[in-house]
């Protein structure tokens, strides 16, 4: 069957050929943005029971990709082995056909493949949360692990309506920011700062996360490293996967936003909250190099794509990180924007108290630079261990 999905009219992605459990896949990765396209889609994924190759296939790294003489396969995901998808890695930015095998558990690279023609398209794709809350739109971004999901977390349970969290797409011009749906990743200390949203975790995972908490109590008070080992592993698995739509209900829409505000999170070692002006093009220039880190293993395949294909460039892929930086600097311009230190875990109610005053009302947002904005107060917090459930 065919299925079409259509991000904000940015990005058309068509699939043929797929099974329901084909298309089940994908929903997931991209979230419920199923629409029939009126124009030709920007990138199809083609299903096949069994792709083959033609000719020699030359593997590279630990059967992580192949190639033939005139195609470029995945062979492994960070999802599974034994998947098998070509990628023609020359068009990504225009029309680009994926042809993978049924059965995966993910489309591999799909997001960024997305993002890159996106790219191409004069948006420019944002690591970040964004959020409408109190008549202005607010962008909040940051380091891997910064504080976005939390920062998003704790206005929606203030009222605010969903835009996106993980990727946020910024119009060339810097007015419009709209999210793609893709599930939240909760972990256990969040459930237990906002039990609101505990109770839209489904039963069977709200169990899982309440017997690997015990376990992880239990290690932690072994004295071996054996213990200690076993305590952070089980720490990586307290985390659960939730569809916007099932965690905030009719919150998820609208799913764009004017970009308002900006706000920079990262944590520090004081147990404070500390919210000060920071200049937009200085928080611009450092996520060019967020961005850059994020495609990190998407580059990697990349090379060896490269390494296979020698004279195929693609200039979307090559200069992506210098267009980024252009149009972030061009985007961030005059937005009154600040940076947001706070610990971690940090409590989810101290983070918007401290962020919520400077949130602009829709009829009073401010014009000019949050530079000249006085530096807020801080706000005390003292760190406490987040108790399992």
């Amino acid at each position: 069957m065919q299925i079409d999905y259509d991000l904000h009219g940015i990005v058309g992605v068509r699939l043929v050929d797929a099974s329901p459990a084909d298309g089940a896949v994908v929903s997931r990765q991209l979230g419920p943005i199923e629409s029939p396209l009126v124009r030709e889609p920007e990138l199809v994924v083609r299903f096949v029971d069994r792709l083959p190759t033609h000719g020699r296939l030359r593997l590279l790294g630990r059967d992580e990709s192949g190639f033939t003489d005139d195609a470029f396969y995945v062979l492994r995901s960070k999802h599974t082995t034994g998947v098998r998808v070509r990628i023609p890695f020359g068009e990504i930015g225009g029309r680009c056909e994926l042809v993978c095998e049924r059965g995966v558990p993910a489309v591999p690279w799909l997001i960024p493949i997305v993002n890159l023609t996106a790219l191409a398209r004069g948006v420019v794709p944002l690591h970040a949360a964004a959020f409408n809350y109190n008549g202005s739109g607010v962008v909040v971004t940051g380091w891997s692990k910064g504080g976005k999901t939390e920062t998003l977390l704790a206005f929606m349970a203030r009222g605010a309506q969903y835009v996106g969290d993980e990727w946020v797409y910024i119009s060339g011009d810097g007015r419009r920011a709209c999210g793609i749906p893709e599930p939240i990743r909760l972990w256990d200390w969040h459930l237990s700062e906002l039990p609101e949203f505990r109770a839209r975790v489904r039963l069977k995972s709200r169990l899982r996360l309440k017997v690997l908490g015990m376990l992880r109590a239990t290690c932690s008070h072994g004295t071996s490293p054996l213990f200690a080992k076993a305590s952070q592993l089980i720490q990586r698995q307290c985390g659960v996967d939730v569809a916007p739509e099932r965690l905030f209900g009719a919150s998820t829409k609208p799913a764009t936003a004017n970009f308002d505000q900006l706000f920079f999170v990262a944590s520090h070692e004081s147990p404070e909250i500390r919210v000060e002006p920071i200049d937009p093009q200085d928080a611009a220039r450092r996520m060019s190099f967020s961005l850059a880190y994020e495609r990190r293993e998407f580059m990697a395949l990349y090379r060896m794509f490269r390494f296979a294909f020698p004279n195929v460039e693609n200039k979307w892929i090559d200069q992506a990180e210098e267009i980024e930086r252009e149009r972030l600097l061009r985007a961030f311009e005059d937005k009154p924007a600040y940076v947001v230190f706070h610990p971690y875990p940090v409590s989810i109610p101290a983070l918007a108290d401290a962020i919520e005053p400077l949130i602009s009302a829709g009829d009073e947002r401010r014009t000019d630079s949050a530079s000249s904005v006085e530096s807020p107060p801080v706000v005390p917090f003292v760190r406490e261990r987040v108790a399992a459930l």
